[in-house]
């Protein structure tokens, strides 16, 4: 069998009888079994659903995902399987209900292989804040995979599934993309459904993407766009084809540069990399567009009040009473609630969990979490303006290559870092998407190339996504 599956691939093959669904799905299986004990990608694998298999075959014509095995990140719920978040504290927890995007994958005939790895109720940068220990980057077995959808990430670098979602609240899903040479892609705030991820920070969480290639992309989100009643942020836009107009030229199309991405701190074989991409997309005839987003280097600064208030907010439910684990050295009900967080969460989800109550404090909110909103606001109209004058904006996804494991888990700070140019897409609600522009020359690690675009314009970001992958010609 062909190592390197895509979605295209396995509906090519199980449309001329090729393979049967079973036998791709026990292809998979296999692979996991001989490499996932290294990697440590996949946190719960499931066996093949024979019962549900012929209802799901005889829409082999319909959905092009149909017999498609994916992997789902561990804070996304699937009935009757276990959902951790990554967290001892939800280590038996059985989720009662579909997530919506799972029922909108199961409708479309997709093929779940299993639970991926993530950094505990996906706070992280590196997958190394899992309670069940790091993931590793199939690059380079010594390096993270990037984070907090680490897991859903390596799988697919490692072809251990053909496709793979994940969650991006500050870059969660670039960011690792970027480190394991994938394709990550990041929607529009509102384009799919949150209903059944375990929330983080509401005001930022998406659903998204790990794939192989920016038609696979393309593919998935078709399936997962959707206005949601049980998620009143979702939009309601009519359907898409989101694979239509991928190859319609890019040529005339306005990319703005922003000088803000390009300053100190980025790494030279990085900007190497990406500013190789971006001559290429000169040559395809864009114009290229110098432009500033001035007040993007207090993003990190806002979003590290914002996102810690709303998890702290999120995560109170998390009390040892009505699900999740339970101390059984309690003496009084406060005794139970103290004790069952203290066992539960780990160093970085406690460390989130008092910055945010901090912020949102009596005699502190006006001070942090009020002025890091005004922030935000700024952050958004720099957006707004800059896409005034261009289609789409484009950088590096991460400052430097995937580090190595341990390298900054002792400084949190540091590891911040690694969302620099993420985190201000999610703040502003916009679409981003991560492609793989080369190996640096010194790491010799996956390099990646973000391309953000207007709210709710998915297609521009696919269609010059698509579109300089075929002129970088690189592999996963």
């Amino acid at each position: 069998m062909n190592p390197n599956y895509t979605i295209k691939d396995i509906a090519d093959g199980l449309a001329s009888k090729e393979f049967s669904a079973e036998e791709i799905f026990s292809h998979y299986l296999n692979k996991i079994g001989l490499k996932n004990k290294r990697l440590n990608a996949y946190l719960s694998v499931f066996d093949f659903p024979n019962s549900k298999f012929k209802i799901q075959n005889s829409k082999l014509a319909a959905s092009s995902l149909s017999g498609v095995p994916c992997a789902v990140k561990d804070n996304i719920l699937i009935e009757g399987t276990v959902a951790t978040a990554g967290s001892k504290i939800l280590e038996n927890y059985v989720s009662a209900y579909d997530a919506t995007i799972i029922e909108r994958l199961k409708k479309a005939g997709v093929q779940f292989l299993g639970k991926t790895n993530m950094d505990e109720f996906a706070m992280g940068s590196s997958t190394e804040n899992s309670a069940f220990g790091p993931t590793r980057n199939p690059h380079d077995h010594e390096r993270i995979p990037g984070g907090s959808s680490g897991g859903s990430a390596a799988a697919v670098a490692a072809d251990l599934c053909v496709f793979s979602i994940g969650s991006d609240t500050g870059g969660s899903i670039r960011q690792p993309a970027s480190f394991c040479g994938v394709v990550g892609l990041k929607p529009t705030y509102g384009r799919v459904s949150r209903h059944g991820l375990i929330a983080m920070a509401s005001s930022l969480d998406q659903i998204g993407s790990f794939t192989k290639n920016t038609y696979d992309a393309a593919l998935v989100l078709n399936v997962l766009a959707g206005n949601d009643r049980f998620d009143s942020t979702t939009v309601d836009l009519l359907g898409h084809d989101f694979t239509k107009n991928l190859n319609k030229p890019i040529s005339g199309l306005k990319v703005g540069i922003p000088k803000e991405y390009f300053n100190e701190g980025l790494s030279a074989e990085v900007r190497s990399r990406v500013e190789d991409g971006i001559l290429k997309l000169k040559n395809l005839g864009c114009d290229m567009v110098d432009i500033s987003l001035p007040h993007s280097e207090y993003a990190l600064a806002a979003y590290y009040i914002i996102m810690p208030s709303e998890i702290s907010s999120n995560l109170a439910r998390f009390d040892g009473i009505r699900y999740g684990h339970s101390t059984e050295n309690g003496n009084s009900l406060l005794d139970v609630y103290s004790k069952s967080r203290a066992e539960g969460f780990g160093s970085e989800s406690k460390r989130r969990i008092m910055l945010g109550t901090y912020a949102l404090s009596s005699g502190y909110y006006d001070a942090y979490y009020l002025k890091a909103e005004k922030v935000r606001a700024l952050i958004k109209k720099d957006f707004d303006d800059a896409f005034r004058k261009v289609d789409v904006i484009v950088g590096p996804t991460a400052p430097t290559t995937a580090f190595k494991i341990g390298d900054k888990s002792s400084d949190p700070l540091s590891m911040y870092l690694s969302d620099i140019y993420t985190v201000p897409v999610n703040l502003a609600g916009l679409p981003g998407i991560s492609i793989s522009c080369g190996k640096g020359n010194d790491s010799n690690m996956p390099v990646g190339f973000q391309i953000i675009g207007k709210s709710f314009d998915e297609e521009t970001i696919l269609r010059v996504a698509h579109q300089l992958e075929q002129i970088l010609n690189t592999k996963y």
